[in-house]
């Protein structure tokens, strides 16, 4: 599978998620996020780019619980909650937030 963005491909697997994490730029998330009709805003960005800084320094993606506790404690408890992350990413903050930032499907994610 793939996206198009930027007048580029981008290999996905089949769950959409990047096959190559290095290719991942803006417009991939852009993308994902048209596909899934759900336009981006400085909250979504501010959640996106905080999971890939979060991926750099652990090589993981967070699964719900910690990314919500990560949050809080970075962008305070009224982000670091879950009612939040799900208004932003109906689909999951995990797995759409992360798939939106270029990330592996996080584990512990169904």
């Amino acid at each position: 599978m793939a996206i198009e963005a930027n007048g580029k491909t981008f290999e996905t697997d089949e769950e959409g998620y990047l096959t190559n994490l290095a290719d991942w730029e803006p417009a991939v998330a852009e993308a994902m996020a048209a596909e899934d009709d759900l336009p981006l805003t400085d909250e979504h960005w501010e959640i996106i780019n905080f999971l890939r800084e979060y991926y750099e320094e652990y090589q993981i993606a967070p699964a719900v619980r910690v990314l919500t506790k990560a949050v809080g404690k970075k962008l305070g408890k009224d982000k670091g909650n879950s009612k939040y992350l799900y208004a932003l990413f109906p689909y999951g903050p995990g797995k759409q937030a992360c798939r939106f930032a270029g990330l592996p499907k996080p584990t512990g994610c169904i």
